[in-house]
């Protein structure tokens, strides 16, 4: 995997940069971010800069930097609800990538599992995560 490391500065001065061929040699590697820091990478690489945000423009409570929360309460049992619940995550997978899951009603200790899980899978050799195939 070839993975070029930027200045902050230099960010969009390279109209060259492809960075879309440099985001599917880092997921085709199956190596993570971890793989990258085994690597001896020192400097965040470029693919992963979005540009530049100027946070003493913004104030705490400025929806641009939550992180949008998904309430499940009452989506059994009340349809408008479970609508608004699957537009909330569906704009939150579209334009965040991720969310925080409220009143979900998973133990505690299940989550912890699944965490440790993660964590073991990500410690994995990268050999052996490159046999994993994702659902997708």
């Amino acid at each position: 995997m070839v993975v070029n490391s930027t200045d902050e500065n230099e960010v969009g001065t390279d109209t060259g940069y492809g960075r879309k061929s440099e985001l599917k040699a880092f997921d085709d590697s199956k190596a993570g971010v971890k793989g990258l820091v085994d690597a001896g990478v020192t400097k965040i690489p470029r693919m992963f800069y979005c540009g530049q945000v100027n946070l003493s423009e913004t104030s705490p409570s400025d929806s641009k930097l939550t992180i949008p929360i998904i309430d499940l309460k009452d989506i059994y049992i009340n349809s408008v609800s479970r609508t608004e619940v699957i537009g909330k995550r569906q704009d939150a997978c579209q334009n965040w990538g991720f969310f925080q899951l409220i009143n979900h009603e998973i133990p505690i200790d299940m989550l912890d599992e699944i965490i440790n899980g993660i964590r073991q899978f990500h410690e994995l050799e990268t050999g052996v995560k490159k046999g994993v195939v994702l659902i997708q």
